[in-house]
């Protein structure tokens, strides 16, 4: 199907209801319009790739001289511009009579608008119907043909360059509007190509907006919770998860964003949510998984992980293992000669703020026996374990020993079936799921 065209876009209402005058261009009314954006930078071409329609209210063009408004109109031709609409009657009286020779002689289609419109109808109307012609001039929209939730979804995923309108009209072509104060959430699910669990979950949470759809490596969902509500977003996200989801499932929650901070955010948030599911189904666990066989983390869960072995664990080996060496040398030492579980010990006593009941209980071990393997520990190290200067350099040491010394599967990691079977190498994602070969 062919592109939405300059002549399209300008039988749209929002664009007749100001009135457009074509001055120049006449002849290319049928190019193609990849995007339309607004803009008062006079610097504006340079943030153009080709094919946009630029709308400006004409503040720009009201003081420069002749020669810097040539200039202006030669550097948007120079870009591939598909045309320049300029509001006159406020900013600007009248269109320059330079603006228009420059336009004609570059062959480029010059609008000036003589009824006030916010640009934000403008846009909003024109780059919904380019997306729903289906080509948002993207190659990643092509090979999940119609699925535009899908392709949005591996955009924000992979960071594509994106925009924040272009981002809104796909959202909102998908059904998806977050409300004023919303909360988003990204989600990645593993063991399933069934979004079905996504849809349970977004019953239950009441209210809930979303953004999913199934990929070859898992699902995908951005959640959107009301700006109202009480509570923990990401806790609420988990909670309900934990409930819906079946055995064998792996899901993980990125961090919670505002909904009107920016497409980067909703982008951070899935990116995290991804990465923190890669993460949970190569590392070991620090602490056993659910009797249920469900997984269920976060990415606040992962935080440490995710920061140790940014860049990949392979690159980071050598330097984890030294920082294991140098604050639990002794501890190493005492069980390499001796069967004990003093490393693990400390690392979920720290975890779970140097909390001897919980800590004991996670173990399944009594009290007192917790109570002579942290001391085991403070005589080995020759230090006070619970010195808060002391806590971030061993919570660190204790996590970088799980992640290079500790196979997936070993004593202390996830020990259920369903936890082993995701141990397997083939359930190990590529660092980009989303993109399809054509």
């Amino acid at each position: 199907m062919p592109a939405l065209t300059l002549r399209e876009i300008l039988a749209l209402d929002p664009v007749r209801a100001s009135e457009p005058e074509l001055l120049a261009g006449h002849t290319a009314l049928d190019r193609p319009v990849r995007w339309v954006h607004s803009s008062e930078v006079y610097e504006g071409a340079n943030f153009l790739d080709g094919g946009e329609l630029l709308l400006t209210n004409g503040f720009g063009l009201s003081d420069p001289d002749e020669e810097t408004r040539r200039r202006y109109v030669r550097e948007l031709a120079a870009r591939g511009a598909a045309g320049l609409a300029v509001e006159v009657g406020r900013s600007l009286p009248a269109m320059p009579e330079e603006v228009v020779d420059e336009a004609r002689r570059r062959e480029l289609p010059l609008l000036a608008l003589h009824r006030v419109v916010p640009f934000v109808r403008i846009t909003e109307a024109a780059n919904r119907a380019i997306v729903a012609r289906g080509l948002s001039g993207r190659a990643v929209v092509r090979p999940w043909g119609d699925d535009h939730t899908a392709a949005l979804l591996a955009d924000l995923a992979d960071r594509a360059a994106l925009n924040q309108p272009e981002v809104e009209a796909r959202a909102a072509l998908a059904g998806f509007h977050p409300g004023p104060g919303a909360r988003l959430i990204g989600v990645s699910l593993h063991g399933t190509r069934d979004v079905g669990t996504v849809d349970r979950a977004v019953r239950l949470l009441g209210g809930a907006g979303v953004l999913r759809a199934a990929f070859p490596g898992d699902v995908l969902a951005l959640l959107s919770l009301p700006g109202g509500r009480a509570g923990d977003p990401v806790k609420a996200v988990q909670e309900t998860f934990r409930t819906v989801a079946d055995a064998g499932l792996t899901v993980a929650v990125g961090h919670a964003v505002t909904g009107d901070g920016g497409w980067l955010r909703w982008s951070d948030t899935l990116r995290t949510a991804r990465s923190t599911l890669e993460l949970a189904l190569t590392v070991p666990a620090a602490e056993p998984a659910s009797v249920e066989g469900v997984l269920v983390t976060s990415s606040r869960a992962l935080a440490l992980e995710r920061e140790l072995t940014r860049g990949g664990l392979d690159t980071n080996r050598e330097r984890l293992s030294a920082m294991v060496q140098h604050a639990l040398g002794p501890l190493m030492a005492w069980e390499a000669a001796h069967p004990s579980d003093l490393v693990r010990t400390l690392e979920t006593y720290l975890r779970n703020g140097c909390s001897p009941t919980r800590t004991a209980s996670l173990l399944h071990i009594g009290r007192q026996s917790l109570y002579q393997r942290l001391e085991r520990i403070e005589s080995l190290l020759d230090l006070d374990i619970n010195d808060p200067e002391l806590l971030g350099e061993l919570l660190a040491a204790t996590c970088a020993h799980r992640l290079v010394e500790r196979p997936k599967g070993a004593r202390g990691g996830a020990a259920s079936a369903a936890t082993a079977a995701r141990a397997r190498p083939a359930t190990t994602l590529p660092h980009s799921t989303y993109r399809r070969t054509a």
